[in-house]
């Protein structure tokens, strides 16, 4: 069986929290057996607005050793989503899902959807907006020495050049609007309840469309009076449950 890597960050991380006490001591508490202790100890950072992927990561690795499921899980999504390539937070969120007792199958998407959404989840939103930003000015260098260039072999490969990057730009305009409107049409939440009654409509004596347990993650769709909130899965799944059972990512 895998087992989960349990590294613990200490570089640097946002807004000048590097030299912030309250890292090494939740640090040096996990590593005395003192989980509760240590996730006190980063709470406090958080408390003081500073987040950073290497926060989240050691925050959901003391809440695996408590076995809480439902936190784990969101703070290794929480990290994820501040870096989301790191290996060690895709293995031990890997990991940390097969302690779900949920099992919620994904609905199979078209070859063509399901390779421009893997191009589009390859690099962070400002990434892509740099990407298209090089292409863009690569056009510009291209269109002007096509018109500064006396030769005509020249000439036609500076078009040829100018043609691709033009339709380059086109395709990163395409990719930030894609991730720009997932981000934000998309809010994601986990689970923390241990047991869920997903409801078909916002109250408690509508009937029970399904059960959902501690550590699931959902789409959050819309809310009701502040109360209840409208959730799909991704099998396609919808229903409400109250707030208090979910975390927002």
């Amino acid at each position: 069986m895998k087992r989960l890597i349990f590294i613990f960050y200490t570089s640097c991380f946002l807004a000048g929290a590097q030299n912030n006490p309250e890292f090494d001591k939740g640090n040096a508490l996990y590593n005395d057996g003192d989980y509760k202790a240590a996730i006190q100890a980063y709470e406090v950072i958080l408390e003081k607005g500073l987040h950073s992927a290497e926060l989240y990561y050691n925050l959901a690795n003391c809440f695996y050793k408590l076995n809480k499921v439902g936190p784990t899980i969101y703070f290794y999504e929480k990290a994820l989503m501040l870096d989301p390539k790191d290996t060690a937070i895709l293995n031990n969120l890997a990991f940390a899902e097969k302690m779900r007792i949920d099992k919620i199958e994904l609905i199979p998407e078209m070859g063509l959807v399901r390779l421009i959404k893997n191009i589009v989840d390859l690099f962070k939103l400002d990434t892509w907006a740099f990407i298209c930003i090089a292409f863009m000015l690569a056009f510009i260098g291209f269109f002007i020495a096509y018109y500064l260039n006396q030769s005509a072999k020249k000439k036609r490969l500076f078009f040829v050049l100018g043609c691709l990057s033009a339709l380059l730009v086109t395709a990163c305009f395409g990719f930030v609007h894609q991730k720009n409107k997932r981000m934000e049409s998309q809010t994601f939440g986990i689970l923390f309840s241990q047991k869920v009654r997903v409801q078909s409509d916002p109250n408690l004596k509508s009937d029970t469309a399904f059960e959902l347990h501690e550590g699931t993650k959902v789409q959050l769709l819309e809310t009701y009076q502040g109360n209840w909130t409208k959730i799909k899965l991704q099998d396609g799944k919808t229903g409400w449950i109250p707030n208090n059972d979910v975390k927002a990512l």
